[in-house]
């Protein structure tokens, strides 16, 4: 297990059930900031919060507040960020030190706060989707994945974000040596949609099972992370070719405005929001509530199965 090195600020909730082996599930505040638009973004912020409660753990959103690197913020701190919204910055893991050194404010990605939470003895994350291999060949591929290979923690997410190309980023994933396991589905989901057409090879059929495993890869193997691919419910997914048009829209602007990079993956969901009349952040709410779901459970299964 990573030990921590930096000055950690726990929250009251966070620091208790640390003292007390109550399971704890980490959540990210890229999501609130950068992936839905205000006031959506502080509603939802707060739906995942009560979900992980409702469902037996604690949650633990992660943000860099005026230069601490926060394990659980306060409330005046999670409206700071969702009324912030994109002027906050977007802080990847290799951008931590940075906002720490300047006792800055920034929201954490999927890799930033991987790294937070290992270093507070997290397990469990959840978040939306990870980020990937991008379409094309601008060889533009998120730290992401990297941070997944060398980090002991289980992300659960509704797999990579539609945006990106989706067998490319499972190849790296594979080569990267990160454990992929379906939760109950054997085909890697596709954000928006419950299918991919990439076939998974383990699929856990409940969390126990779930626990399970990724206790083995990490007790056992001394393996790092492990991304669980939980796909959207099915009521809340889109209409496939209504959603690849859209990206293949969105895509095309960006191409044309020449935007690359962080601002690339914000402007896409923003421009399949305003093309799928609000569609989009309907089913990334429902998707990233069910991951949260599923997270708690996964967490309170690991404290029955080996007390992390």
């Amino acid at each position: 297990m990573m030990r921590a090195v930096i000055d950690l600020q726990l929250s009251g909730d966070v620091a208790d059930a640390r003292v007390a082996k109550r399971p704890v599930v980490a959540l990210e505040s890229t999501l609130v900031a950068h992936g839905l638009p205000w006031p959506q973004n502080l509603e939802v912020a707060r739906e995942l919060e009560a979900a992980v409660r409702e469902h037996g753990a604690v949650p633990a959103t992660i943000a860099v507040i005026d230069g601490r690197a926060c394990i659980g913020v306060t409330a005046a701190a999670l409206d700071r960020i969702a009324r912030g919204g994109r002027d906050i910055p977007k802080a990847g893991a290799t951008d931590l030190a940075v906002h720490l050194a300047r006792g800055t404010t920034a929201a954490t990605t999927v890799g930033a706060t991987a790294i937070l939470a290992a270093h507070a003895g997290l397990r469990v994350f959840a978040t939306g989707g990870i980020g990937g291999v991008h379409r094309g060949d601008s060889c533009d591929v998120s730290n992401d994945l990297a941070v997944m290979a060398r980090t002991p923690i289980a992300i659960v997410s509704a797999g990579a974000k539609a945006i990106l190309d989706l067998p490319r980023t499972f190849e790296v994933l594979e080569t990267y040596g990160v454990l992929v396991v379906g939760y109950q589905t054997d085909e890697a989901p596709a954000f928006y949609t419950q299918r991919s057409g990439i076939r998974l090879e383990h699929v856990a059929a409940d969390a126990r099972e779930l626990a399970a495993i990724v206790r083995r890869h990490w007790e056992d193997l001394g393996g790092a992370g492990v991304l669980v691919c939980n796909p959207i419910p099915s009521g809340a997914a889109l209409d496939p070719q209504m959603i690849d048009a859209a990206i293949e829209s969105a895509l095309a602007e960006a191409e044309a405005r020449n935007i690359t990079g962080k601002r690339l993956t914000p402007h896409l969901l923003a421009r399949l929001a305003e093309v799928t009349g609000g569609a989009s952040i309907r089913a990334n709410r429902a998707l990233a509530l069910h991951n949260a779901e599923v997270a708690a459970k996964l967490a309170v299964a690991l404290g029955q199965v080996s007390g992390l």
